[in-house]
Formats: C-alpha cells, structure tokens, sequence
C-alpha cells in the first residue's frame, strides 16, 4: 500500500493579498496562473485530482484535469477557513484598524477568532475528515489537492498530530507544494512548501 497526497495552494488571486475565507471567491490572477503551471510543471505526476470548490483552486484543477485527462472531483470540505467579518479585507487594514485583535488573533488563533469567523477545532475536524476519506477513496493512487493556505495548515497538523494553536506558525505560499505519503509504516510528511513538484 502505498498513497500519496500532494497539496498546492492556489496561486495569487485577483485583489492580492486578502482575508478571503470561504466566502470571498476571487478568481486566480494572471500571474496566479503562472505560478500553477510553473510550480506543476509539464508532466502529468499524478491519478487523481481533488479540489476546492473555490474558483482560486477548481479553475486550475478543471485546467490541469484536461490537460493530461485526469479526473476531477470537488471536496467542499477542502473550501478554506471562514474568517467572519475579516473576509475581503487585507492584514495591513486590519492592523491599522483593530491592532489589538489581529495580535490577539496571532497570540492565540484558537480562542481569538476574527468576528463570526468558524471555529478553528471544528474547521480542523472537517479537513481531517475530508483528508482521510480521499486518502481511503482513492487508495494506492497519487492525489493531487488544489486546496488553500488554512487546509494545508490543517492538514500538517492532522498528520503530525500538533495541536491548532500551532498552525499558523507555518508558512505557506502560493502554489507552495506538500505531499502526504501513506504506507505500511502509517502516514507521513514527506516535504513542505516546496515550490515545484518534486518525483514520487
């Protein structure tokens, strides 16, 4: 037995940089396209494609799809963290405008949740839950998830059993890659944000 399961962020959506949670659903800029196609490269790595249903990662999955002929399959559990009332807005403006929260945010991205934003221990379940029904679905297969910053987060630490408070104490840049092997000897962080895909 042998899964893996590599993730890429999408790449820079049109707006830069914003709080764009699951409601905000810009789509991929011109040089957000550049950034997918160069961080995949030209050869096909992989069985299966799994995506967002968000328009910054299903265009490129339905895109990367036709042009090798692999299937796509959405997973609304894989849509990115709800930042409540921080959606549509950019670090810089929430830093100006309401400094106390965006620290306490950072201090403790558990118990400081941005207004009306889903709870992180809840958010971190659906993924967790959403990781382990595609690896089971697609068993003995080579996965990849078009997916975001916040999923990957969730993910590095379902597999590495860290607890949410952690989570955003990891970097993840746009079409930053990481891949998930699952073997006989249980599941694995393999590498983290690499820039281009690497061989299986």
């Amino acid at each position: 037995m042998r899964t893996v399961l590599d993730f890429i962020r999408h790449g820079e959506p049109e707006g830069g940089r914003l709080y764009r949670g699951s409601r905000i659903d810009d789509p991929l800029s011109e040089r957000g396209w550049q950034q997918m196609w160069q961080a995949v490269g030209d050869h096909c790595h992989w069985d299966q494609i799994v995506s967002s249903p968000l328009v910054r990662c299903h265009a490129f999955a339905l895109a990367l799809g036709k042009k090798h002929g692999l299937p796509v399959t959405l997973e609304q559990d894989f849509r990115e963290v709800g930042f409540g009332l921080w959606e549509g807005r950019s670090p810089v403006e929430i830093q100006q405008h309401n400094a106390a929260e965006y620290a306490a945010f950072h201090t403790d991205p558990v118990h400081n949740r941005p207004p009306q934003a889903e709870d992180l221990l809840t958010f971190g379940q659906r993924v967790a839950q959403a990781f382990d029904n595609t690896a089971a679905r697609f068993r003995d297969k080579q996965i990849l998830v078009v997916a975001h910053a916040g999923v990957i987060r969730a993910v590095l630490g379902h597999v590495m059993q860290a607890p949410p408070a952690a989570w955003y104490r990891v970097k993840v840049d746009n079409a930053g890659l990481s891949r998930f092997r699952l073997d006989e000897n249980g599941l694995h962080l393999v590498y983290h944000n690499r820039p281009q895909i690497a061989p299986s």
